[in-house]
């Protein structure tokens, strides 16, 4: 059975281009030019992914999101502009519900649309995992590949006490970031770092997000930062963040994003960086949901050293590749599902 996408899109032009892209690799397309003409489609057409565009006429895109599930609910991958008010309303419709974004080609409406177009088959691909295809796509979808990591050889030492904990994290992430981090007390004893694949302009839009939702103090790195406990750092997008280490007191920074990791900020780079600052057995690592491979590498290292790792599970991940790697990898300590991975990291981190 072929996947159902429906477009939605006031652009007449913007419907026409990404109908072309998805007929063409096999896909069964409907679009839809407002808000309230999706609702309608998507309740007739059933669609197993519906792209998104936050601004329409008659009804906008985060109206229409928020009433999707009374007529159909199947992911949703958002339209984005790479502004900061692009931003704001992005992380909002992921709030929402919406499972993930991608840029609109040049910010706006472009007659070109190529640019995009690996990524948002790899998208749809990736949120459409589960549904079962009689057409297989006419051309070759060229997804990043990342080598692996192998699984750990020997088991674990005893880990010791948690000095700090790091999360790795891709497409659904804004919201698991909300529904874990809000349950970390004021008194939590340890610094969090996040690597969450995003752009620039949306990694400090979700800093302040999630600096009013949660009890702990949530910062951007946008510079070198010393590591203090109570406090989340958000690693910068379009770069890579690390750690280093000045006499007894370790700093985060960002650095620019390496061509030898495919995703960033990079979870492999961050975790890789922290081996040389922390002993594993210090180290608590997470790994949420998210396509790809991003994080497994590093994070089985830690694993075979003495670090305790959680990973998603199926059941919760909006995305289960980065999780699922580790898993397989042999390499999880504990997998949960996401609405008990706080309690979790609660526990491990007690003093």
């Amino acid at each position: 059975m072929a996947v159902k996408v429906l477009v939605v899109d006031d652009s007449a032009l913007m419907r026409k281009l990404f109908t072309q892209v998805f007929t063409a690799r096999g896909y069964q397309v409907d679009s839809a030019r407002d808000g309230e003409e999706a609702l309608m489609k998507s309740a007739a057409f059933k669609p197993d992914v519906i792209t998104l565009d936050i601004n329409m006429p008659v009804m906008d895109g985060l109206t229409c999101l928020s009433l999707l599930r009374k007529f159909h609910q199947c992911p949703v991958l958002m339209l984005s502009s790479l502004t900061q008010k692009g931003a704001l309303v992005t992380l909002e419709a992921l709030a929402l519900g919406a499972a993930d974004f991608i840029l609109k080609p040049g910010g706006t409406v472009s007659a070109d649309i190529s640019d995009i177009e690996d990524e948002l088959i790899c998208k749809i691909e990736a949120l459409t995992a589960n549904v079962r295809r009689t057409a297989a796509p006419s051309k070759p979808v060229h997804t990043p590949q990342q080598t692996a990591a192998v699984k750990a050889t020997a088991a674990p030492v005893k880990s010791g006490k948690v000095q700090v904990v790091m999360i790795g994290v891709s497409t659904g992430g804004p919201r698991k970031l909300e529904q874990i981090l809000s349950q970390l007390p004021a008194s939590f004893p340890c610094p969090v770092v996040v690597a969450q694949h995003m752009p620039k302009a949306f990694t400090a839009a979700l800093a302040k997000r999630l600096n009013d939702l949660c009890p702990l103090e949530v910062v951007e790195v946008s510079s070198r930062m010393p590591l203090e406990t109570g406090k989340v750092y958000i690693a910068k997008g379009d770069a890579d963040l690390s750690f280093v280490k000045n006499q007894n007191t370790v700093f985060v920074r960002p650095i620019p994003a390496s061509p030898n990791f495919l995703w960033h900020p990079s979870v492999d780079r961050m975790v890789e960086s922290a081996l040389g600052c922390f002993d594993a057995k210090n180290m608590l690592c997470v790994q949420l949901t998210g396509m790809g491979c991003d994080g497994v590498a590093a994070m089985s290292k830690a694993y075979s050293r003495g670090a305790v790792t959680i990973a998603e599970s199926e059941a919760t991940a909006t995305v289960f590749g980065m999780p699922k790697e580790l898993i397989q990898a042999g390499c999880a300590s504990h997998v949960l599902d996401s609405h008990a991975i706080a309690q979790r990291i609660n526990h491990l981190c007690k003093q």
